[in-house]
């Protein structure tokens, strides 16, 4: 007779999940679920709805991260009404985004997986919080709660709101930039790069110099990646191609329009979750840890492994010593808290890059658009991981069709696969504590789902 010990709910992430762990008869692992109940439904209730309404409505799917969905939507309907935005547009789109990626990988090291490093997977559950490190290391605690209001103050001043936006519209973008806005962000943005070189320098010292064969081995498992570069193998966050990358480190590159040819959906009767796989990859699907036919991992370990270089300065000293250490593509389950620190520094300069761009003042950013029938894809890469918008309209330019692939949609598997390689590593005999439980969670919470 087998026995489920169930983690309920899974702490600090963003959403509402169970892990189940079955036991067999002698104690051991006989498989592990994360399970995840959450029905949004936005694919089928935006059906109907004229298409300049979307990046409005799909902005509410997440309240972490908003412009990630307002984005994509916007790309999508751009593309749906054959509408391509101006230079200015553009930028602003990307600044937006990227401003976005910076107060929320703020959010996710220090507030929700820190705890367990700087408190101890051991400690108090009370006490190993976001106001645990606080009493610990209140200075630390005080400018991570000032830079991460920063950043989102940033966009609201200029955007005119931070949590669901409406400033990308069908053609660019809702407003131009002011003289006087631009000076403010760019003290902001500098504000922002030199905490996030220090956050860096911090955790390297503090966390990621105690990470021992035991913390990088915890969860991990051998899978693919997928993310975005740019025509040279940059890494982006806005715009680009996808890369595709085997376990052997071999990549495929592909345009976000033709991503159903290359990664295909189901659903296991056990989840409500859509999970993704690679269709080239064995043409299979399988969450089997030994053999993980087509399952790859997207976020912020997996775009660092697809690049082949990060196009500013500090990032990519950061970079390359994370592979000469690591090695490429890097597999460990925890490191992606280390990749998401060396983003936060990009994302960081990547502001400044875009605020010195003079186009980015021109006060054309919109290029007009009709409603018409077509087909539009939109991607980004989210915090999360690649963000996938597929729209179809009619002649009257309202949606008849939509299909979503979130950045959490695509790391179901990999999450499973490094849930079930925890529990196996950590549970003997049936024996169970609270540290123990904590740290198969740390396996969840290392893919911010």
């Amino acid at each position: 007779m087998t026995q489920v010990i169930s983690i309920q709910p899974v702490t600090r992430i963003e959403g509402h999940a169970r892990i189940d762990i079955h036991l067999d008869d002698a104690g051991r692992v006989a498989d592990a679920r994360l399970h995840i109940a959450a029905l949004r439904g936005f694919e089928q209730f935006v059906v109907g709805r004229p298409a300049e309404e979307i990046p409005r409505i799909v902005s509410r799917i997440c309240g972490i991260c908003p412009w990630m969905h307002h984005l994509a939507a916007a790309k999508a309907i751009d593309n749906c009404f054959a509408a391509t935005p101006p230079p200015a547009g553009h930028l602003l789109r990307e600044l937006c985004q990227v401003l976005a990626h910076v107060h929320d990988k703020i959010l996710h090291f220090f507030f929700l997986a820190a705890p367990d490093f700087l408190l101890g997977a051991a400690g108090d559950y009370a006490a190993r919080t976001i106001m645990g490190l606080a009493r610990r290391e209140p200075e630390l605690a005080a400018e991570v709660v000032r830079m991460r209001q920063l950043g989102q103050t940033m966009l609201e001043r200029f955007a005119g709101k931070a949590i669901h936006p409406v400033a990308a519209v069908v053609g660019g973008f809702a407003k131009p930039m002011s003289e006087a806005e631009l000076r403010d962000l760019q003290a902001g943005g500098q504000a922002l790069l030199d905490f996030a070189c220090r956050a860096l320098d911090y955790a390297r010292e503090k966390v990621f110099a105690r990470f021992e064969d035991d913390d990088l081995a915890l969860g991990t498992i051998a899978t693919g990646f997928l993310g975005t570069v740019d025509g040279q193998g940059n890494l982006r966050f806005y715009d680009g191609v996808l890369r595709l990358m085997r376990p052997d480190g071999a990549t495929s590159e592909f345009a976000a329009a033709d991503y159903a040819r290359h990664l295909a959906e189901r659903v296991e009767p056990w989840s409500t979750a859509k999970m993704v796989y690679a269709r080239a990859w064995n043409e299979g699907f399988s969450l089997d840890p030994e053999a993980p036919r087509g399952v790859y991992r997207v976020n912020t370990l997996a775009r660092l492994n697809v690049c082949d270089r990060i196009a500013t300065p500090r990032a990519q000293a950061e970079l390359e010593a994370f592979r000469a250490r690591f090695g490429r593509p890097a597999q460990g389950t925890l490191l992606a808290h280390w990749a998401r620190l060396i983003e936060l520094v990009y994302a960081c300069e990547r502001v400044l890059e875009l605020l010195a761009d003079a186009r980015i003042i021109d006060p054309v950013v919109r290029t007009p658009a009709e409603p018409r029938a077509g087909r539009g894809v939109g991607h980004v890469e989210a915090p999360r991981g690649t963000l996938i918008h597929d729209y179809t309209t009619d002649d009257d330019g309202c949606i008849t069709r939509a299909n979503l692939i979130v950045g959490t949609t695509h790391n179901i598997a990999p999450m499973n696969l490094s849930v079930r390689r925890a529990a196996a590593g950590l549970v003997a005999e049936g024996e169970i504590d609270a540290e123990l439980l904590n740290r198969i969670e740390m396996a969840v919470r290392a893919y911010d789902p």
